[in-house]
């Protein structure tokens, strides 16, 4: 698998998923499904034509609302590194989750999040 550095992913973080999901729905015509579960609603929706990928994450109120694009990068820990070297910030760490996905959020020097990942292997 060859990784580009491109962005391929977007997340939309929010206390009231049901009416992103509307909102969304209604401006651009996206059609989700709930991949999550009733305690942390994580909404996809697919790309279309030119476009990318994305969800629609409920927050509960645990933090604030939030948009983010992921950047899909080759290795994970070295992009952190990277980004702190250039004068990022890491905001939440690298880590993997249980399917096999490594990912983190960075700060650039004007306090923008962006995230980057990498897919499960085989993926």
């Amino acid at each position: 698998m060859t990784i580009s550095n491109a962005v391929t992913w977007f997340e939309i973080g929010t206390e009231g998923p049901d009416e992103a999901q509307r909102f969304y729905g209604d401006l651009f015509g996206w059609s989700f499904t709930e991949e999550g579960t009733a305690e942390a609603s994580y909404r996809t929706t697919e790309a279309r034509g030119d476009g990318i990928g994305g969800a629609v994450r409920g927050t509960g109120g645990a933090g604030p609302n939030y948009a983010i694009f992921y950047v899909q990068v080759s290795d994970v820990p070295e992009t952190c590194r990277r980004a702190e070297a250039a004068g990022g910030k890491v905001l939440v760490p690298a880590r993997t989750n249980p399917n096999g996905l490594s990912l983190a959020h960075l700060l650039d020097p004007a306090g923008n999040r962006v995230g980057v990942f990498t897919p499960p292997p085989g993926a």
